[in-house]
């Protein structure tokens, strides 16, 4: 049964990102040194690295965990920012090897790209994006690529099965956060842990996501009338 997953770097303080900035040259943005001090992991794994079609990298757990997550999807959905920042550095043969659909108010007419990788443009929201890619995936899982924003509204709409973070050990400080999402006072989104893989690197941790739900008070101060009473 196809999946609606996601997966995203972030510090300890939950950035994927610096703090947002329109420089032109995105490489030397505030944005850009958050992001490749979380992502150091990722680039010097062998499984990322030959999917760029670049030499060396470790072969060990780290890669393995991007090589499943090359494997899962068969389709994407990505936010129309992540779109103009990559389409150059992609090049020719983008590293998705599926349909990627990008969420944009711009219209503009589909991308062949080599490799099997194609660029669909969808003008109406977000979760027309999903229903395509899913429809486009062919059993396989859909995965929301982001950036950190389509992730974000991923969860708010309640479209996501899986959530999966890999939580590096820095604090950045200031920067764009994953989990400051958009709930009620008393509401939360609930999340199973279903793996952890723990390293001095990076911690992956996948949460499978139930969906929002009310926060309830507990029992306790049955269970403690002293605190009844303080209270």
């Amino acid at each position: 049964m196809t999946k609606i997953i996601a997966q995203l770097c972030v510090s300890l303080d939950g950035c994927y990102a610096g703090p947002r900035d329109d420089e032109p040259d995105w490489f030397k943005s505030t944005e850009a040194a958050g992001f490749f001090r979380i992502t150091r992991w990722v680039t010097e794994s062998m499984a990322w690295r030959d999917r760029q079609h670049l030499a060396g990298g470790e072969h060990d757990v780290h890669s393995e965990v991007i090589a499943e997550s090359f494997a899962r999807p068969g389709a994407y959905v990505m936010g129309r920012r992540m779109f103009e920042g990559g389409e150059h550095p992609w090049g020719e043969e983008p590293p998705f090897r599926n349909p990627v659909f990008v969420v944009t108010h711009r219209e503009r007419e589909r991308l062949e790209r080599q490799g099997g990788t194609s660029f669909t443009f969808v003008t109406d929201g977000l979760e027309s994006a999903v229903a395509q890619a899913r429809e486009a995936a062919n059993g396989k899982d859909v995965a929301i690529a982001g950036g950190g924003t389509i992730v974000k509204q991923a969860l708010e709409l309640g479209l996501l099965d899986e959530l999966e973070l890999h939580i590096v050990p820095v604090i950045l400080g200031h920067g764009q956060r994953l989990l400051d999402v958009n709930l009620g006072v008393k509401e939360g989104i609930e999340l199973v842990v279903e793996r952890t893989i723990a390293t001095p690197e990076v911690t992956h941790i996948r949460y499978r996501v139930e969906g929002r739900a009310p926060l309830v008070l507990d029992d306790r101060g049955g269970a403690y009338p002293e605190l009844a009473e303080q209270g």
